[in-house]
C-alpha cells in the first residue's frame, strides 16, 4: 500500500507539474493504472487514518479532488469524490494543517473549495488563496467564484452529470468567455 509521502513526491515531481493543468490521454491512463484502488479506498473512508497528518491530508486531497479529473475525465465519477475532498480540505484548515504545509504545497490543499459548486466554498478558496499570497491561483478563485455567483453551478459539468442547461448557460457555453474546464 502507499504511503501520503509517496502520492505527495509523485503528484509534486517535475513530470508531473508539467500537467497539472493540462494532460494527454497517456498520462489519464497511468493515473488509473497506478492509482484507481488507492482513490476506492480513500472514497471509502478506508485511508482515514491519514487524515492525522498535515502530509496525508495533502496525500488525500490529491487523491480525491485531482486523480479522478484525470482518471475518469469527461465522466460523472470524475465529480464523485469532490465532497469528500472538500471534508478534507475543511478538516485540515481547522486543524492548523494549511499552517504546516510548504507554500508551494498549499494550492492543491485548497483547490477542492475552488471547485465547489457551493458559494460559501468558493468565497473561503478566495479568501485562503489571497491570505497566503496565491496570486496565480488566487485569479483562477475568483474567476470560479464568480461562475458560481452568477449560475449557481459550473456549466461546463452539465453534459458530463446530465444535467440541462440554462438559456444563459447555454449562451455562456458558446460563447469566446466560457470557462471548459
Amino acid at each position: 500500500m502507499l504511503n501520503p509521502q509517496q502520492i505527495i513526491e509523485y503528484w509534486y515531481s517535475g513530470t508531473m507539474r508539467k500537467f497539472w493543468f493540462s494532460s494527454t490521454p497517456e498520462l489519464d491512463n497511468e493515473i488509473k493504472i497506478r492509482y484507481e484502488s488507492l482513490w476506492k479506498s480513500a472514497a471509502s473512508s478506508e485511508l482515514d487514518d491519514w487524515k492525522d497528518t498535515p502530509e496525508g491530508c495533502l496525500a488525500l486531497v490529491i487523491i480525491l479532488d485531482q486523480m479522478p479529473l484525470n482518471m475518469f475525465r469527461n465522466q460523472p465519477e470524475s465529480f464523485q469524490t469532490e465532497g469528500r475532498a472538500i471534508e478534507i480540505t475543511l478538516f485540515a484548515i481547522q486543524n492548523g494543517f494549511d499552517k504546516q504545509i510548504s507554500h508551494d504545497k498549499l494550492p492543491f490543499l485548497f483547490m477542492p473549495l475552488m471547485h465547489s459548486e457551493k458559494l460559501a466554498d468558493q468565497d473561503l478558496s478566495v479568501t485562503l488563496f489571497a491570505k497566503y499570497n496565491l496570486h496565480d491561483n488566487l485569479r483562477f478563485a475568483q474567476h470560479h467564484r464568480k461562475i458560481i455567483k452568477r449560475f449557481g453551478r459550473f456549466p461546463h459539468r452539465n453534459k458530463i452529470l446530465g444535467r440541462v442547461s440554462t438559456e444563459a448557460e447555454s449562451e455562456y457555453l458558446a460563447s469566446d468567455n466560457a470557462f471548459t474546464g
